[in-house]
């Protein structure tokens, strides 16, 4: 039987080899930990469930919004914290009746770190719920229902964007400080539009002025001749409405088209010409409205960010991209402060209710019940263009809605 050979040397070139690879490891393992925090490492990617209508009527909207979060992640190299970021989508098509279970797949299956969403007020109260029920950190880049950050404020739930009833404050208080003594609101009988027009009532009346009427129709209807008609009768100073999309356009052609903005000023929220302009043409022109946004606003962030947005995505942002690159911005300043460690959870929500943003907007904080103190601008459109001519609101904060933090 043939002898096996032993080689006197291979143990310490064993060895040597061993140590070389040991120190090289040693060595990328240092340059790993010089460049990011070490409990960043140890908890791997960050994971962002994004919760957004991806089809039907808001699928632009949720494309914009999650356009601006990227964009505003890749600015910072692609990191928040330290952490790279790992992207989970549910296209919550806009229905409350399904937000639960979308809901539950992001923060049980997926196990997301924090949930980004939506845009139907109806959809965010369910994801409001969730977050709670289950204390995943919640942003909210639209979603402007009031109750979100009044009663059903919770110490993880933070919004970015507006209340609904924020933009008819600010509006309420121009009218007010214009002299309009009396003003007549309509709106589709929905949440969204019963807390616009009441900011609008609660502004107006504490300025001295009287909401004579309160109109409401079903939504989605569209029929708006027996309302024209009344207003026509009890001839207001100023008729203040909430519509949006296909609703806003029919109704400020059909208000021009009854000869009612010869008479009476029509104004409304940002969401009344928004994106609306080209198809309302002729009957929008000089309509004023309040947002926290405006086409040509003049910062230098909202110049950089525009640059930005269009280099990546070929198109124009608007406003509903502004929420989303303020929710990522919002969730890096959290990030940051713990070191990439979403585990400590008190350290993390102190940092971001302590935020002051620079966003494309102007300046940006949060009220104790985490929601946008911002400025309101006042808007007229001429041509195709909501032209920004004056803030109706500095630092516009909410009132108390009831928020227990």
């Amino acid at each position: 039987m043939k002898q096996t050979q032993q080689c006197s040397s291979c143990g310490s070139t064993r060895r040597r080899v061993l140590g070389v690879l040991v120190a090289a490891l040693v060595a990328a393992a240092g340059v790993m930990l010089a460049g990011e925090p070490a409990q960043a490492q140890q908890q791997g990617k960050l994971k962002v469930g994004l919760m957004l209508p991806y089809t039907g009527t808001y699928a632009a909207l949720g494309t914009s919004i999650t356009n601006a979060f990227k964009l505003a992640i890749d600015e910072k190299g692609g990191k928040v914290g330290g952490r790279d970021v790992e992207y989970f989508t549910v296209d919550d098509e806009s229905d409350p009746a399904k937000a639960p279970e979308n809901a539950n797949k992001l923060i049980k299956r997926d196990q997301v770190d924090v949930l980004v969403g939506s845009v139907h007020s109806g959809v965010a109260l369910a994801m409001a719920k969730a977050a709670r029920d289950n204390n995943t950190l919640l942003i909210i880049p639209n979603a402007g229902a009031d109750d979100i950050t009044g009663p059903l404020c919770a110490a993880n739930i933070f919004r970015t964007s507006f209340s609904n009833s924020q933009l008819g404050i600010a509006m309420g208080k121009v009218m007010a400080e214009q002299k309009k003594k009396t003003a007549v609101t309509l709106t589709w009988d929905y949440a969204a539009g019963k807390e616009s027009t009441g900011g609008f009532k609660e502004a107006f009346e504490q300025g001295g002025g009287k909401v004579v009427k309160e109109l409401f129709l079903p939504f989605p209807q569209v029929e708006f001749q027996s309302y024209l008609t009344e207003m026509a009768a009890l001839k207001p100073d100023v008729v203040y409405v909430f519509f949006a999309g296909g609703g806003a356009v029919k109704f400020v052609k059909d208000y021009a088209g009854a000869g009612l903005n010869k008479t009476i000023p029509l104004v409304g929220p940002g969401f009344l010409t928004d994106g609306t302009l080209e198809a309302q043409g002729e009957s929008a022109q000089g309509l004023l409205t309040t947002l926290h946004y405006g086409d040509g606003l003049n910062n230098p962030k909202n110049n950089a960010f525009r640059a930005a947005y269009m280099k990546a995505y070929k198109s124009e942002p608007d406003v509903y991209a502004v929420g989303g690159y303020d929710a990522a911005q919002l969730l890096i300043v959290g990030m940051n402060a713990v070191k990439g460690d979403a585990s400590k959870r008190a350290e993390l929500v102190k940092a971001m209710e302590a935020a002051k943003l620079d966003s494309p907007r102007g300046p940006m904080a949060l009220t104790k019940s985490h929601n946008p103190i911002h400025d309101i601008y006042l808007r007229k459109v001429e041509g195709k263009e909501n032209k920004v001519v004056g803030v109706a609101v500095k630092n516009l904060t909410d009132p108390p809605r009831g928020c227990k933090l």
